[in-house]
């Protein structure tokens, strides 16, 4: 299991709402990771990532924290959870970044910012967002009055304006940022994916061992795709908590519907991912769609029975029935009872997804692969029209997920029910017990029919 250390000096944004700390974060790292919408409180959580910056100096890594807004008035009132994860973020952090919005001046909450950085013993720099478009030099001095002896940094996170002036500062600030990524980015990456409430950022936080998502009986607490560098058993892994999922035609806003694609868009770029659902509810629909696209993209995957502590009565077997009568076709999928709130069988399932991880990245010999596949073929013939199929030759061509071609005289004899039974042959046989398989059919010279896969 490859590991990661991250490394890279931590560079903490905090500001008022809407002063554009994640469009800075976006800009930043090059990706739209934080959600950027103009409503006050829709960054919640702290947002983490590595970022590369270019510098005069060449480029540099820094660890990038967004972070809610200060003083911010949430509707779901969660203000003072999110202020914690501020106060957790800059307790943590080797610079701070403090944004401020040229356009709209200096407001009392700016002050008040101000006055809480001024009692923090680390580098502030004070940042003036929003200079694009126009002549604003004194409009930017005006926030010296604020206190910060670092600054004021002109910039446009929109535009990118003014930010290789802001980056070396950082560099003077942190001359230790690596030229190069910090640590193996072939870690392990488990997405947490879901239905609201259940219970994602409960079992991130166990994970992280402290409370690094907020946690709330509000559904819909968590917003964006969240990175969080944890260690477990000596290992250094990443988990990924995003946003509930819900019907598409309940999203009340484009904060939700931006969540919900991030929710997708997780599950791509996962190594693994746990599907995570309340066993005191019935799986509906939404579970049952997040399992099929993690399996169409061939993504490893977990079924996470959450608060299975609260469970009277079902054994698991009871329950493992019940999932394949809801979800058919996924009778390959490991199955972990579990509960993030008291921990139980929490260290077993990241176990079980490192060991997915390693078994999506494994690979058998052609040999092996030709033997079982022959034998599959004697043993039940895809054709009742009289046409047999031979195999020429099949070949792993790939890995995560295993990938096999395999070149056939004719594969229009081969349709999905048949493809389906040589992909059962193969877990049967081959040490890819609990992974998705790639199967890619190629027409020996000569024979009809373009190239296909399952």
């Amino acid at each position: 299991m490859s590991e990661i250390a991250v490394t890279a000096p931590r560079i903490v944004i905090v500001g008022r709402p809407n002063v554009g700390k994640s469009t800075l974060l976006n800009r930043m790292c090059g990706s739209r990771v934080a959600i950027v919408e103009p409503t006050a409180g829709v960054t919640r959580d702290r947002v983490s990532v590595l970022a590369r910056l270019g510098t005069s100096s060449g480029e540099r890594w820094f660890e990038v924290v967004d972070t809610g807004g200060v003083g911010i008035v949430d509707r779901d009132d969660l203000g003072a959870l999110v202020e914690e994860q501020v106060r957790t973020a800059i307790a943590a952090a080797d610079v701070v970044l403090f944004v401020v919005d040229v356009r709209e001046g200096i407001t009392p909450l700016d002050r008040e910012v101000a006055a809480r950085l001024r009692r923090v013993d680390l580098p502030v720099v004070l940042v003036v967002n929003k200079t694009e478009g126009r002549a604003l030099e004194w409009d930017v001095a005006e926030f010296g009055q604020l206190g910060i002896a670092d600054g004021p940094w002109p910039i446009s996170a929109q535009n990118a304006g003014g930010l290789t002036d802001l980056y070396d500062r950082l560099v003077e600030l942190a001359p230790d940022a690596p030229a190069e990524r910090p640590g193996d980015h072939a870690a392990l990456k488990l997405a947490v994916v879901g239905r609201r409430n259940a219970g994602k950022s409960t079992l991130i936080n166990r994970l992280a061992g402290e409370e690094r998502m907020i946690v709330s009986e509000i559904p819909g607490t968590t917003r964006d795709a969240v990175d969080v560098v944890f260690e477990r058993e000596g290992r250094t892994l990443v988990a990924i908590d995003t946003a509930g999922v819900r019907k598409k035609s309940k999203l009340e806003d484009a904060v939700e519907f931006f969540g919900e694609a991030r929710s997708r868009r997780t599950i791509r770029r996962a190594d693994v991912v746990l599907l995570l659902f309340d066993v005191t509810q019935p799986l509906s629909a939404i579970e049952k769609d997040l399992a099929r696209y993690a399996v169409d993209h061939y993504k490893p995957l977990i079924l996470g029975a959450n608060k299975w502590d609260l469970v009277d009565g079902p054994s698991p077997n009871d329950f493992r029935e019940y999932l394949e009568g809801e979800v058919p076709g996924l009778a390959h999928v490991p199955i972990s009872f579990l509960s993030a709130a008291e921990g139980t069988n929490v260290d077993a399932t990241v176990r079980l997804a490192e060991e997915l991880f390693a078994e999506a990245r494994g690979r058998v010999s052609t040999g092996e692969l030709n033997r079982v596949l022959q034998a599959a073929l004697e043993a039940r013939s895809p054709s009742s029209r009289g046409h047999g199929v031979r195999l020429r030759y099949a070949t792993q061509v790939d890995t995560a997920p295993p990938t096999f071609v395999l070149f056939v005289n004719d594969k229009r004899l081969i349709g999905k029910d048949y493809l389906r039974y040589l992909q059962n042959r193969l877990r049967e046989e081959l040490p890819f017990k609990e992974v998705p398989m790639r199967i890619v059919l190629r027409s020996s010279a000569g024979s009809a029919g373009r190239e296909s896969s399952s």
